[in-house]
């Protein structure tokens, strides 16, 4: 067995597993390894993928260290790269090597892809010619490699002739490079048709892809005014000059009609990076980001990960959408977190939204963004005409939910061969189903929440944690049968509603717990665009940046759903998504119509989308978050302590609360038990640390937790900096 040299080489590695500090590994005397190599290295009994730190390794004695097993086949990660996976952690008070495990997501991309087996046209010809023979050596002459089904179809023959033909010495084996997952994206395939406020907003992206450097621009620009357009301004220059582009997409699996843009204007699909992408098509998105043969990429939040080996722009499209806020393991906003990853690489980011987060509002109104607005829609389309319908005075008929104005507008809409939207954001039939004879009410055995009745798969089901039991026929409580009623709507019951008043309408049903999946859902919105729908009933997901030509009505259930709750961010998110979503309506010119049903038609929220004054609303938002102390005014940190018992949770809360250090520019609230106190038979509460904008939470929680006991038993206590969801 060979002896370690006392010589050897010490590096620090960053490990997948929640520990503060890198560990120390030994490098063998044959192997080299570098800042962000990836390497194979042995934890306990088994081996596994890690990266090497940029960070000073400490004085240790080789001899006693482990060494590395491995080094894999594959680009180390940039200098950038290892400083974002250091600023996450320290921001996110996040162990190091849980966000280097967010590098590694790909596991099998690390060794190279195997070669591909093809074949090459020689100087020999074929003993006689035939006409398939003929097409084959035409084709042939157009490429240097073939495979052989690759070529045989090209040829439009069988492939026995080509076997023929190779058996004959007119083709020789060869090995082929990896196929690329997409073409090169074109900068020059189609000119873009920008006019009006476009072409000077498509110079000014244009400038600072070109230009390089960090800079955040806001694109602030109606729904519909061609703000995907004017930011493929900024991706061109930036393919021009062969750098890398990554645009952050909130619903990536669904937004099949923006790859289809992308196409159109590049004359290649981006690759694409979402948790619904095939495994081995990840591994290979993976391994070519890292070896810089993609140019572009499109994905979810978790694509701000990838190895980039020249990332030169990052687009956020729909910068405001709170799926960009993870809330698992390593809590980040991935808007946020974009940016920051552009001044750690020196490189522009683009946020673009028709209705912009009060924090990017902000920070352009204080020049730290510069803002580029689109203030009218695409080729002079009008945008709606808004009105609320107050459910006071029109109510809807005893056991229904709409309301007889927006009825007789649906049947207008449709009499002249147009489209209408739905929009309520709830799954599911009910949100809660009740015995009439005992009060029994369903309620998940796991959670403090209710069932949610799914009367299209004969289920009640729980949105937390997705327990599920077949709807009875019986009251399991007092065993009545025939008395379960459904209390309140979701989208399967409007559609129901729907249909009694509209049978010979085509309808529809857009939710993203329907069965079928992503597929599925991805065949109904290009049905929809294609005018195959008459009445469209869709959650949240309809207001997802989608494109309906042939839609001139969106009528809003229930638009007072966002604010009943505590949420300080409540009113801001219902105007966005109620602005978002009659911002589908009349995008291609014809004249429409928003209706919003409320019980509060004088609320800020429905004067504001109404009237059209969207600068009021911000700044009567902006005043209350100042006077409050909130983002982007002040610093905001949440603890969510769970625990499998309540007395474990609650106790450990307080001692945390205990712990607190003296700050006067420092306030902890609570604990108190969260909203949502029981999650998946974990019981939860909740601290809220709040500070000035110079308030170091991150030391204060540090010092927090350091000098409170550790968590014992079941006890888990999870930081959410800048927190998004108050659940």
């Amino acid at each position: 067995m060979k002896q370690d040299s006392p010589h050897q080489a010490v590096v620090p590695v960053l490990v997948p597993v929640p520990t503060e500090t890198p560990y120390s590994y030994a490098v063998p005397d044959d192997m080299s390894v570098v800042a962000g190599s990836i390497v194979r290295v042995p934890l306990g009994p088994r081996e596994i993928a890690a990266i090497v730190s940029d960070q000073p390794a400490g004085k240790v004695d080789a001899r006693k260290l482990r060494p590395i097993s491995a080094v894999f086949d594959c680009p180390p990660l940039s200098g950038e790269s290892l400083r974002f996976i250091a600023w996450i952690a320290h921001y996110t008070m996040t162990p190091p090597g849980m966000v280097a495990r967010m590098f590694l997501r790909a596991p099998a991309a690390l060794d190279p892809e195997p070669p591909v087996d093809g074949i090459a046209r020689t100087e020999c010809m074929p003993d006689r010619m035939t006409a398939a023979r003929g097409r084959v050596l035409e084709i042939a002459e157009t490429g240097a490699g073939w495979t052989r089904p690759g070529l045989a179809r090209a040829a439009g023959v069988s492939s026995s002739v080509i076997d023929g033909l190779r058996a004959q010495g007119v083709f020789e084996d060869i090995v082929l490079p990896p196929r690329p997952v997409v073409a090169d994206p074109d900068p020059a395939f189609t000119q873009p048709d920008l006019t009006g406020d476009q072409v000077e907003a498509g110079r000014v992206l244009r400038c600072m892809a070109e230009q390089g450097g960090f800079g955040v621009c806001l694109l602030d620009g109606v729904t519909g005014s061609g703000k995907t357009e004017v930011y493929f301004e900024a991706v061109a220059a930036a393919i021009r000059q062969g750098r890398q582009v990554l645009i952050l997409l909130p619903e990536i699996a669904l937004t099949h009609a923006f790859l289809e843009r992308f196409q159109d204007r590049f004359g290649a699909k981006p690759a694409e990076w979402h948790s619904d992408l095939p495994p081995r098509m990840r591994e290979r998105v993976w391994r070519q980001v890292a070896e810089n043969q993609v140019r572009v990429v499109a994905g979810a939040r978790s694509a701000l990960f990838l190895p980039f080996r020249d990332l030169g722009l990052i687009v956020v499209d729909e910068e405001h959408d709170p799926s960009y806020k993870q809330e698992d393991r390593v809590f980040y906003s991935a808007r946020d977190m974009a940016v920051v990853r552009g001044h750690l690489g020196g490189h522009p980011v683009v946020l673009a939204s028709a209705t912009p987060s009060i924090e990017s509002r902000y920070n352009a109104q204080q020049g730290r963004y510069r803002r580029v607005a689109l203030s009218a829609r695409f080729a002079e389309a009008a945008l709606p005409v808004l009105d609320t319908v107050d459910l006071r005075r029109k109510p809807p008929a005893r056991g229904g939910f709409l309301s007889p104005v927006l009825i007789d507008e649906i049947a207008k809409t449709w009499r002249r061969g147009e489209q209408s939207l739905l929009f309520l954001n709830r799954r599911g039939y009910a949100p809660l189903t009740l015995c009439r004879v005992c009060g029994h009410r369903f309620q998940c055995p796991d959670c403090s929440s209710w069932l949610v009745e799914h009367r299209f798969r004969g289920q009640l089901l729980c949105h937390q944690c997705g327990y599920a039991e077949p709807r009875p026929e019986a009251c399991p409580s007092c065993g009545a049968l025939d008395h379960l009623v459904a209390c309140g709507p979701g989208v399967e019951r409007i559609a129901e509603e729907v249909v009694s008043h509209f049978p010979e309408a085509r309808s529809i049903v857009l939710s993203s717990d329907m069965a079928g999946g992503v597929r599925r859902l991805r065949l109904e919105l290009e049905a929809i665009e294609k005018g195959e729908a008459d009445i469209v009933i869709g959650t949240q997901l309809v207001a997802k940046g989608h494109n309906f030509p042939n839609l001139t009505l969106v009528g809003v259930v229930d638009a007072d759903l966002g604010l009943a709750n505590g949420d300080p961010r409540a009113a801001e998110r219902t105007f966005q998504l109620l602005s978002q979503v009659t911002g589908r309506a009349g995008r291609t010119g014809k004249k429409s119509r928003g209706l919003l049903q409320t019980y509060q038609p004088d609320h800020p929220v429905m004067r504001a989308i109404v009237s059209g004054d969207w600068e009021a609303f911000y700044e009567r938002e902006t005043a209350e978050r100042e006077r409050a102390g909130l983002p982007p005014f002040g610093r905001l940190a949440g603890i969510i302590v769970s625990a499998a018992t309540r007395a474990e949770a609650e106790g450990h809360a307080r001692a945390l609360r205990r712990a607190a250090p003296g700050d006067a520019g420092i306030v902890v609230l609570g604990p108190a038990e969260a909203p949502l106190s029981l999650v998946a038979g974990r019981y939860r509460f909740r601290l809220m640390v709040q500070g000035g904008l110079r308030a170091d939470l991150q030391a204060f929680l540090r010092a927090m937790v350091k000098s409170a006991p550790s968590p014992r038993g079941s006890v888990r206590v999870q930081i959410d900096i800048d927190p998004q969801s108050f659940l």
